[in-house]
């Protein structure tokens, strides 16, 4: 299934994508976040699927497309997670497991443009597989155990001041990962049935030069192991966002300019669907 929320910033409409028909939510849930997940949600939506309980939103077309999710309690995010991407970046494969965060504000929708920061010289992009958490996660027996608590898939852009995260940082990558605006979500979340998410390629490309292209096979820690890890070390909760690293492509590789106002940015994974961003000014 494809889950998506429609409308104005704040006035999101929950809906389904089936087919051509988009489907109306709001007679199950107010929103699409971590409690509607939690409480069984995705079943309870292909349960009125199944039953042809749910309407058609009559006005769907031409509406902004929002984040797929509400805004989360946290985003989760794995750095260096593809070999040459590491390579690019002038490190070795890391042994353990990086992770950073970026401000839950981040979350956007996924053609909302991106608003450069006043002074900054080094925007970047990166394309990842994201995944949604469904159910609580704390110290999982095991990897194998992982998959039973994601909700589903979506693409994310984890936009990254390279000048804040990595001079100007103080070895924390946040800063420069939490800029307004600085994580483009959808335009779906889809469940895990619908795609191999252990195999599936993604792309990006700036004004229609391809820059990124790989496929999720080539992760270090994989998406099981991603949910486990994290959860030996904190609980992800429902609705929590997991961006699970992007590969080789992006400018801090020295090989492509960063971005600047007028530049347009889209990513794509198969299966996910793709979003298209507008870099401007601040």
């Amino acid at each position: 299934m494809r889950l998506a929320r429609l409308g104005p910033v704040g006035q999101e409409v929950p809906v389904l994508l089936d087919g051509e028909r988009v489907l109306d939510l709001r007679g199950l849930t107010a929103d699409i976040d971590g409690a509607f997940l939690a409480a069984d949600g995705v079943a309870r939506v292909r349960a009125a699927l199944e039953a042809g309980d749910l309407p058609e939103l009559p006005d769907a077309a031409g509406r902004r497309v929002g984040a797929p999710i509400a805004r989360p309690s946290a985003v989760y995010c794995i750095g260096q997670n593809y070999a040459a991407h590491a390579a690019e970046s002038g490190a070795e494969p890391p042994e353990n497991m990086v992770m950073f965060m970026k401000s839950p504000n981040t979350v956007v929708g996924p053609d909302d443009d991106v608003v450069i920061p006043a002074g900054s010289t080094r925007t970047d992009w990166e394309v990842e597989l994201a995944l949604v958490i469904g159910t609580r996660a704390a110290r999982l027996a095991s990897p194998e155990a992982a998959r039973a608590h994601v909700a589903g898939f979506a693409v994310a852009n984890d936009l990254s001041e390279r000048e804040w995260q990595l001079a100007l940082s103080g070895g924390q990558w946040s800063k420069g990962k939490s800029a307004p605006g600085f994580c483009p979500l959808g335009p779906w979340l889809v469940t895990p049935e619908e795609i191999d998410a252990d195999d599936v390629r993604l792309r990006s490309s700036v004004n229609g030069e391809p820059r990124q292209d790989s496929r999720t096979s080539d992760l270090i820690f994989s998406l099981d192991h991603i949910v486990w890890e994290l959860s030996q070390f904190l609980t992800l909760e429902a609705g929590d966002l997991v961006l699970t690293g992007t590969p080789e492509g992006v400018a801090l590789s020295g090989r492509f300019p960063y971005l600047a106002a007028g530049d347009v940015v889209e990513l794509t994974i198969d299966g996910l669907g793709t979003q298209r961003q507008r870099c401007v000014g601040a």
